[in-house]
């Protein structure tokens, strides 16, 4: 069987991380990555990979099997995929959860109409998370579903401290209260809050002659980021920032806490711990691009979501041969 040909669009933390995952993968290889910067000031690992303006992509349909988006939410992906499933099977890691169903049917409809296949929302929450959530909630019907984030580095968060006036560099770390953790995984099955479950870690840089108290406040009372946790602001040099402070590490669990049929408490718990979370994040994206692949030989289109997808499709290895060394 020829290897599968992936496309890049966007080459940013995530767009690297499927570059070096698809190395890791001896049935892949890597045809183009598409920007929307000058390709000529663009430069990557990869060694005889061209890389090409964004708009220029529908050429190459036949040339790219699986096209994987790496993209921001808020903005890019939205637009992005609907317009690229015209073209190519996609992967994407569209993380907003609420907008999730109404991005699937808007997806959908393109993929269905061009006999394409589109599995969004591949990562780890949504992806892995969502997988071992609907597992837990299946095996054990009567019980509670925990998630938690952290300990690790929320890009998000981070970005909302960065644009604060008189804050040169910062980042934010989210941590699950461990107090919380261990009471769930005790069976305690509680109701809890959300200062209750997560606390925020800011460490910060000044702009010099910025007023680190109000700077201090303004994040503690900004809502829908920090006012509903109890947020530590540590203030810093730039030296300690840049030597501490330049990974991306994340990770958390899934805890489903329920009882069996005679009243018997079970605890079934999938925990991640991630020195890099785009790295981790493009290694799900490459995985479910080879399950694209496999579903459009075999005639599908249309959204998916890891929902659809049997793991063995994840594998490049036959199912006679999963049988034997896995099952």
């Amino acid at each position: 069987m020829s290897n599968i040909r992936i496309g890049i669009v966007g080459y940013g933390n995530l767009g690297r991380g499927v570059e070096a995952a698809i190395s890791q993968n001896s049935d892949m290889e890597l045809v183009a990555i598409f920007t929307r910067r000058d390709p000529s000031t663009v430069s990557i690992k990869s060694a005889n990979v061209p890389v090409y303006l964004v708009e220029d992509a529908p050429k190459y349909k036949e040339q790219i099997d699986v096209m994987i988006l790496c993209g921001g939410s808020a903005k890019d992906l939205p637009e992005q995929v609907p317009h690229f499933a015209q073209w190519f099977n996609t992967i994407d890691s569209y993380d907003t959860h609420a907008n999730i169903p109404a991005f699937f049917d808007a997806v959908d409809a393109v993929a269905l109409k061009n006999n394409t296949v589109s599995i969004i929302s591949v990562g780890w929450d949504p992806g892995l998370f969502s997988l071992n959530r609907l597992l837990g909630e299946a095996v054990l019907p009567v019980g509670h579903t925990y998630t938690f984030w952290g300990d690790g580095l929320s890009q998000g968060h981070s970005d909302a401290v960065r644009r604060i006036n008189g804050v040169k560099k910062a980042v934010q770390y989210t941590l699950p209260i461990k107090d919380a953790v261990n009471r769930v995984r005790n069976g305690e099955n509680p109701e809890l809050t959300t200062r209750e479950k997560h606390a925020r870690e800011c460490y910060v840089v000044l702009e010099d002659g910025a007023d680190a108290n109000v700077i201090e406040t303004e994040i503690k009372e900004m809502p829908n980021y920090f006012a509903d946790y109890d947020t530590t602001v540590n203030f810093i040099t730039e030296t300690e920032f840049d030597e501490n402070h330049q990974g991306m590490p994340h990770g958390g669990f899934v805890i489903r806490s329920g009882q069996s049929g005679e009243g018997d408490k079970q605890i079934l718990e999938f925990s991640l711990n991630l020195e890099s979370n785009p790295m981790f994040t493009s290694s799900v994206l490459v995985a479910y691009a080879r399950a694209a692949y496999k579903l459009h030989a075999k005639g599908d289109k249309g959204a998916k979501t890891v929902f659809d997808i049997p793991f063995g499709l994840l594998s490049p290895k036959s199912p006679a041969d999963l049988r034997k060394e896995l099952l």
